[in-house]
Parts: C-alpha cells; structure tokens; sequence
C-alpha cells in the first residue's frame, strides 16, 4: 500500500474488473476519458491481463484508489504512471475516479500528490506529464493543485459529443514536486 493524506493506493486486483464495468458504462464517468463507447467485461478483461504485462515490463504502474469511509477503504477510482521512459525518465500521468460521490472531494488530488511521490521519491522519476480536456475544470484544478504547470495547447485535437475539443498539455518536474 501507498498512503496519502485521505487516500491509500494499492495493486488493482482481477476482482475489480465488475467495478471498471461499471464505472465505464456510465456516460458521466466516461465523459472526460479517452473511452468513448461503453465496456464489457470481456474487454475490461483484455485490458486487465495487458495491464499485468506492461506493469511486469515496468512500461505502467497502475493502482486502485480507495478512500477512507469509518474503519473501512473504499475503491472509487484508478490512477498510474504509463508509457514509463526509463532512459529520459519521464511517465505520462492518468487517473479516473469512477464514484462520483467522491468527486469534489479533494481525493483526485491527494491521490495525484500521493502518485506524484511515488513517481519521484521512489522510481526517481524526473518528469510527469499528462493531457487534459480544455472543458474538465474539476480536473485541471486538481492538477493545477498537485503542482503540475500548463505546457501548451493540442487545439481541437479530441472529437467528442459532436466537436472537437482542445486538449491541454501540463508537466510538473521532480525539483517543482519536492
């Protein structure tokens, strides 16, 4: 386990999968994602048995996100590292919290920081990157919140619900983390 403030981060396990399925078929949690048709669970088991293998090549780390609830830990979402360069040592950043009663929670954010930690503290990791919706505000603040910067604009570089959409590149480096 990796401890936050108010998250943990643990492996993603094969008994997650019904929870992807479902997360992923709705509409709302999908909408900012770069799914834009509904899953089954035969694919989400496709992506689970290509996820073991990129995290056994070291090119991913994927992680459940669970939230504190009482004694309890509640998985409300995913997070990782992919697309690891080891020579330049760079990774691009991804996270989707799939319960929607923890969003606005301040839950994205610590377990961006919490990843974010992982990343240089532990993989000694110099550079995360990611892409983001022009239109997601809730996530640009969470990233804005865990210290990434805006890098620059993909202009109307997503097509979906009908137009096209810009895309914002944001980077945060080790030194600005620590």
């Amino acid at each position: 386990m990796i401890y936050g403030e108010r998250v943990r981060l643990r492996a993603i396990e094969r008994s997650d999968i019904p929870t992807f399925v479902r997360w992923f078929n709705d509409p709302e949690v999908r909408r900012y994602l770069l799914m834009y048709a509904p899953m089954s669970a035969e694919q989400e088991e496709k992506w689970f048995e290509d996820m073991l293998q990129r995290v056994q090549r070291r090119e991913d780390f994927v992680f459940a996100v669970e939230a504190r609830v009482g004694d309890e830990w509640v998985h409300i979402g995913n997070i990782g590292l992919h697309r690891i360069n080891w020579k330049d040592r760079c990774a691009t950043f991804g996270i989707a919290l799939g319960e929607k009663a923890y969003w606005d929670q301040g839950c994205g954010t610590d377990a961006t920081r919490t990843v974010l930690r992982f990343a240089f503290e532990e993989l000694n990791l110099h550079r995360v990157e990611l892409e983001v919706f022009d239109e997601n505000a809730r996530a640009r603040r969470c990233y804005e919140k865990a210290g990434f910067r805006y890098e620059g604009t993909r202009r109307q570089a997503i097509f979906s619900e009908g137009r096209y959409h810009d895309a914002h590149l944001m980077s945060i480096l080790r030194e600005e983390f620590l």
